[in-house]
């Protein structure tokens, strides 16, 4: 054996002092968690809500898709896409249209909803509990649902926290104590830690006296003040804002609007590419990474929405149609480009505001996803191969680190539907079980172990 320097028990002492430290970084950051992140989230007045929302909404998908981009070369025309690629993904936004086309909804009592009397709210607050009942028994609501409530600041707090309990009590009554699945609660305009610290307790309060499991309400927060980017001494105020969420916060939403109104910017000059909301996402990104919190991007504001409408019995001239063409198409590539630049900069959710969006969001995340898939299935079958050995493919050079990076490429590539399982397993060279493990470090270990 080589003989070293530091004496056993003094190295044993250097050592111990670390275990405390890396557990704590381990709880801390326990890296992406095995959920389907969805990659929108559908916002909607709560007073509009109705249980079949996400058939009708999907419905409205695919008739602005029919009747704007009718084939992938218009689809392709319409938005920037290559001919091939649009289509390879056409006959994919046009299933996921039909089959699931709203991933997450969220019922607005905010800004979707506005200032109402208190006793119209009230009213509004149980009778839209009862249709997501409804929808729950009929097996209509989409993956994951939730409502966004007012912000808890001094004028609002005490409306938004009956809101949540209105809503709350009713849907409870009417499901004989059940959630939907993936319910979660909205925190709009977070503007100090101790907010998020009253809805982690209202969401304690609530769970005792209902007598349903601690930890069965989660909540969502969004970053759109300058506040819950950086504290007032100066610090990043993220990690508090989790912090006191108890374990009950699941995703970070962006809010640009808002956050660039913050920051003294212009209206003309508030949108989602401004470089003070890239960076904003930065600082999200590297405050959360590794936390298992899912960041999600805002809103294009501009609807893909034709000014010609054809009045009852009539039809619209070809000259109306033309230009209802002309201006679907612009703000569809205005939503596609914006879609991009947040997938680009590790944003793989975005809030969609109206059915003909969710064409361009589809069409937009599958294209990213397929233009890259050929690339990434070399280096990640070279990869493997290799069996964590650096290695040289093409120009670009991997090491160890960018395994895992490969490997979620192609999981978030299967969840959002570009690609399925099958044509993962074929492409990426991995079994369908390694695929679901998510874990390079697994697939290496069990790989090793078998040669």
């Amino acid at each position: 054996m080589a003989d070293t320097t530091i004496p056993e028990k003094a190295l044993a002492v250097v050592v111990d002092a670390l275990d405390k430290a890396n557990v704590l970084v381990a709880e801390r950051f326990p890296g992406e968690l095995a959920r389907r992140q969805p990659i929108h989230t559908v916002y909607g007045g709560a007073h509009l809500f109705k249980a079949d929302a996400a058939k009708k909404l999907g419905a409205l998908a695919l008739r602005a898709l029919q009747e704007y981009a009718p084939d992938a070369p218009a689809l392709a025309e319409a938005i920037g896409l290559d001919r091939e690629i649009a289509g390879r993904i056409y006959p994919r936004v046009v299933e996921k249209l039909t089959r699931e086309p709203v991933e997450d909804f969220r019922l607005d009592f905010e800004d979707g909803f506005g200032n109402r009397p208190d006793e119209e709210e009230d009213r509004v607050a149980q009778s839209a509990a009862d249709e997501v009942a409804a929808g729950l028994a009929a097996g209509s609501l989409p993956q994951r649902i939730g409502i966004r409530i007012k912000p808890l600041n001094e004028e609002l707090k005490r409306r938004s926290l009956r809101t949540f309990d209105l809503f709350l009590t009713r849907l409870l009554e009417r499901t004989n104590g059940t959630l939907p699945p993936n319910f979660v609660v909205m925190l709009p305009k977070v503007t100090t830690p101790e907010q998020v610290t009253a809805l982690a307790s209202a969401c304690d309060a609530f769970e005792y006296w209902r007598n349903i499991p601690k930890g069965s309400l989660r909540f969502e927060i969004m970053i759109e003040t300058t506040q819950s980017v950086f504290a007032a001494d100066g610090s990043v105020a993220l990690p508090r804002l989790i912090a006191e969420g108890r374990g009950r916060i699941v995703a970070a939403h962006f809010g640009a609007y808002d956050y660039t109104a913050a920051c003294s910017i212009t209206a003309a000059h508030q949108h989602m590419l401004h470089p003070a909301c890239d960076f904003a996402r930065h600082v999200m990104q590297v405050a959360l990474a590794g936390t298992g919190v899912w960041l999600s991007d805002g809103p294009t504001n501009i609807m893909p929405i034709g000014p010609h409408r054809a009045a009852p019995g009539a039809a619209l001239s070809a000259a109306q149609r033309s230009e209802n063409t002309r201006v679907v198409h612009r703000a569809w590539k205005l939503h596609a480009k914006h879609v991009r630049h947040s997938l680009v900069t590790g944003f793989y959710q975005g809030w969609d505001l109206h059915p003909a969006q969710f064409v361009t969001r589809y069409a937009t995340v599958y294209a990213f996803f397929l233009e890259g898939l050929a690339a990434a299935s070399d280096r990640l079958r070279n990869f493997v191969q290799k069996a964590a050995q650096a290695t040289l493919v093409g120009e670009v050079f991997d090491d160890a680190a960018t395994g895992q990076g490969l490997l979620n490429y192609f999981l978030r590539a299967m969840n959002c539907g570009a690609v399925s399982e099958p044509e993962g397993v074929e492409m990426s060279g991995l079994t369908l079980e390694e695929l679901r493990g998510k874990s390079f470090v697994k697939i290496l270990a069990n790989r090793r172990e078998l040669r």
